[in-house]
């Protein structure tokens, strides 16, 4: 706790000095200028009254992030948890919530997979044709529907890539060779982008190689006019499960995943009103095995598939915005172990911004309402609050209900110790935050306390010792906790430096049960501060370094720092990734021992 309070207040001191530099220093971006699509009402990035982190393509550049996990794990409330090298099995948590509870977007299209929300960063993609990542925090089921348990991540993809054709490449430890090449180009009535990607490892311990690779698509037709955007990505991983399921001892374990999307969506803009259609298909395919050279002593093949279409709308009159729209969805799963399922979903959303004492106060009250083939009706009300203090404070609160459809794998799921649970409810849960922000040109400071009751979440249960395992909505926990992130920019000689430092506390009260045997263990992020410094002290180098320190609920703890150094002369740039420079032992999930001190050498070229 001494290094927490230590960083804390090495950031607040930074913060004090702010005002005396401000106007020293040139602005890289204008993020007040960002409009956040992670709501139904496009809203500019300060107006919002949620807790929503922005994490831009030059915030991923200057980190020395190669991944969107690994940008992710830079975010203190956002808790990754991986499975061996390069994200190739990472779960997404937010805010103590499971990996179940929290959704991933691209491009504002839901890419969670029915089957499992292990699948949930299948679909991560490269980070070459990211243009900002958006982190929304807090319920956010009256926004996004189910899954959005305790928050979203929205991908945003660029649209007006430049023209030019990127060659990546990259060789380290591990016997790491990674290789990507990006080709984009902007023509006058439409504009495409083409990534490959292949990361390969033998592994870092024994049965812990992969071999995954990423393709991405996008084009925009009509661009000048009522754009068409049409994407298209699949992801394919092979990797080495040592440990990764059942128990550390299972050290054969193998896995394949091929992840695809395919999305058409366009912007029809009228005089006052907004309308947003989407069209989507998703699928993903997931092989396992628990002998990795013994194929028929267990073998489990899931292939889900989900097909939507959306139409988001916002009309602006002089009473505010109101957003409204629907989607539709039906997903099919077809599974030697969860059998052939589909299941049918409707969403139908509605909320009005009000602003009012001169646009200082804005409330936004909503409700969606939802209706699933095998769950029937539900209804999510919630409202947003903010007061503009000043051109820079705001205050904001809000409160919501939320909720999780189990996926198929808690229903359904058979094993020779565990079996799922046809007649399970959704998870549910209120949830409550308030907190202020603080938004100037050069320094950013962020404060909010949540709370969030959650009923009927679902526990592995039994009576007696010889007794299956078997899901039950039995479990009520109440999670509450505190936030708060400090960004400093400066400049020396001219060129851009960056402190961020980011801190949450965490206390679940996991209510009693009178049960003689339970498998639900709350391990989420006690204690999670990150801290980095992103600098230029020569025009032609940058430099990074990362500090991470968890502690969990469990008591276990452990910090990583990370670092990495980017030369660039004209078109080319040359970069080092050191990750976990100090040799820290730790385990992130399922007592998979992580990589010690590794290096990654990598050069890239850009022809324009």
């Amino acid at each position: 706790m001494k290094k927490i309070s230590f960083f804390i207040g090495m950031a607040l001191l930074t913060g004090v000095q702010v005002h005396a530099q401000e106007k020293e220093v040139e602005k890289e971006e204008q993020l007040e200028e960002v409009v956040v699509s992670s709501s139904r009402i496009d809203l500019p990035f300060p107006e919002n009254s949620r807790t929503i982190q922005v994490i831009t393509g030059a915030d991923i550049k200057r980190s020395g992030a190669t991944t969107v996990v690994e940008a992710l794990q830079q975010v203190a409330g956002v808790d990754i948890r991986q499975r061996g090298l390069k994200g190739s099995q990472a779960d997404l948590y937010i805010r103590g919530g499971s990996f179940d509870q929290t959704l991933l977007l691209i491009d504002g299209i839901r890419v969670e997979d029915a089957q499992t929300g292990h699948h949930t960063l299948n679909l991560a993609l490269p980070i070459e044709v990211i243009e900002r990542i958006e982190i929304i925090k807090g319920p956010a089921a009256r926004v996004f529907g189910q899954n959005a348990f305790t928050g979203a991540v929205n991908i945003v993809t660029k649209t007006a890539p430049d023209k030019m054709v990127k060659i990546g490449a990259e060789a380290g430890s591990y016997q790491q060779l990674n290789a990507n090449v990006t080709i984009g180009t902007n023509l006058e009535k439409s504009s495409h982008i083409v990534t490959y990607n292949r990361n390969v490892s033998e592994g870092y311990r024994y049965n812990t190689d992969f071999n995954n690779e990423t393709y991405f698509v996008k084009s925009t037709f009509n661009k000048n006019h009522n754009p068409i955007n049409v994407l298209a990505t699949l992801a394919e991983r092979k990797f080495g499960a040592n440990g990764f399921y059942a128990s550390p001892s299972a050290t054969d374990q193998y896995e394949e995943t091929q992840a695809s999307l395919i999305g058409v969506s366009t912007v029809i803009q009228k005089e006052k009103l907004t309308l947003k259609p989407k069209v989507y298909w998703r699928r993903n395919q997931d092989l396992y095995l628990y002998i990795r050279n013994n194929p028929p002593a267990y073998r489990n093949l899931h292939i889900t598939n989900k097909v939507g279409a959306e139409l988001n709308a916002a009309y602006k009159s002089n009473l505010g915005v109101t957003g409204f729209g629907v989607d539709v969805a039906k997903v099919f799963i077809s599974s030697n172990n969860l059998g052939d399922n589909n299941r049918f979903m409707t969403n139908m959303f509605v909320e009005h911004q009000f602003n009012l004492l001169k646009d200082k106060l804005d409330i936004t009250p909503g409700i969606a309402v939802n209706y699933f083939s095998d769950f029937k009706f539900h209804a999510f009300p919630g409202i947003d609050m903010g007061y503009a203090i000043s051109d820079y404070i705001k205050a904001y609160a809000n409160f919501g209900y939320t909720y999780r459809v189990p996926t198929y794998t808690d229903l359904f799921y058979a094993s020779s110790t565990t079996i799922g649970n046809p007649n399970l409810d959704t998870e549910e849960a209120i949830s409550e935050e308030v907190g202020i922000k603080y938004l100037a040109p050069k320094f950013q400071f962020t404060l909010a306390f949540f709370n969030r009751d959650a009923k009927k979440l679902i526990d592995y249960v039994k009576e007696n010792e010889g007794d299956l395992w078997q899901a039950q909505n039995i479990r009520d926990v109440q999670s509450k906790g505190i936030e708060t992130e400090v960004t400093y920019h400066f400049n020396i000689s001219d060129l851009k430096n960056t402190i961020k430092v980011g801190y949450m506390f965490l206390e679940d009260d996991v209510k009693n049960l009178d049960l003689n045997y339970s498998q639900y263990s709350i391990n989420s992020t006690k204690h999670h501060l990150t801290a980095s410094y992103s600098s230029q002290f020569i025009k032609n180098v940058r430099q990074s370094v990362i500090y991470k320190y968890i502690e969990r609920t469990s008591g276990i703890s452990y910090k990583v720092v990370d670092a990495s150094v980017a030369y660039t002369m004209n078109d080319l740039e040359l970069s080092v990734m050191a990750n976990n420079i100090f040799n820290e032992t730790y385990t992130e999930t399922n007592l998979v021992p992580m990589p010690k001190g590794n290096l990654l050498f990598g050069c890239t070229y850009t022809f324009r």
